[in-house]
């Protein structure tokens, strides 16, 4: 899933990109894209497509809730005392190992 979380208020930068993959069991895993440092992704997306996840990058956390359905997604984000934002995923193919 290639997700944009975007910020509505607070002093966060304007908006985020990330690339997660959504495993068996419902189970979330960061895919770098990049040389930055890679946020630390954990929660869940339930079968009925409910997610409810944290993502970790330094001290910040973030919590994200929301609905993934067919091949789109929504939903809000917020790092406590600091900012709260939006995002939306749009599905991709499957990840590659890499050979």
């Amino acid at each position: 899933w290639a997700v944009r979380m975007v910020t509505d208020s607070g002093v966060c930068e304007a908006s985020y990109n990330y690339v997660i993959a959504v495993e068996e069991g419902g189970r979330v895993r960061y895919i770098p894209q990049d040389s930055d440092p890679a946020p630390s992704v954990s929660g869940s997306v339930g079968a009925n497509g409910a997610v409810n996840l944290d993502i970790r990058k330094s001290i910040a956390r973030v919590s994200a809730t929301g609905q993934l359905k067919g091949a789109a997604g929504s939903g809000s984000w917020r790092l406590p005392g600091l900012c709260t934002g939006r995002w939306t995923a749009s599905k991709r193919g499957p990840v590659q190992a890499a050979r």
